[in-house]
């Protein structure tokens, strides 16, 4: 009277197991969010590093003085027109070639060009231009840190 047939009550069993197997057709996105949000900020952090300035240094008017190894070279173009290196008198011509023999650090020495507020702007344009064409990298122009 035992006589029951397997067939029967195994299908339901593989039906069952195979149905409660099937695999999930949903995809989890939040690692991808998360890796999109970290390189939207890096890029947010990095672009504004990215952009090109104009290659001169122009000091604060309330800044405390830079402290260097040692004190820079002073061209002083005056009100007249002369131009000076530290204390002597020297011409456009023969500026280059003298900043070029005394520049302990070659086209790396720190220049301070003072410019009188009388002089033209062409004039302390053009020694500008003249240290710049000669490779001088650190061109810095003056100002007086008292004038309101």
């Amino acid at each position: 009277m035992g006589a029951s047939v397997g067939g029967g009550g195994g299908g339901r069993r593989r039906g069952r197991r195979s149905s409660s197997h099937m695999p999930l057709a949903e995809i989890n996105v939040t690692p991808f969010v998360d890796v999109m949000l970290v390189l939207l900020i890096m890029f947010m952090v990095a672009a504004p590093l990215t952009t090109v300035g104009v290659p001169i240094e122009l000091p604060e008017t309330k800044a405390k003085e830079l402290q260097g190894d040692n004190e820079p070279l002073n061209v002083f173009v005056q009100s007249d027109g002369k131009i000076f290196l530290q204390e002597t008198e020297i011409d456009l011509d023969t500026l280059v070639p003298k900043l070029k023999a005394i520049a302990k650090n070659g086209f790396e020495e720190r220049i301070f060009v003072r410019g009188d507020k009388a002089v033209g702007y062409g004039q302390v344009m053009q020694v500008m231009g003249a240290l710049n064409r000669a490779g001088f990298k650190r061109i810095g122009l003056v100002t007086d840190p008292t004038a309101k």
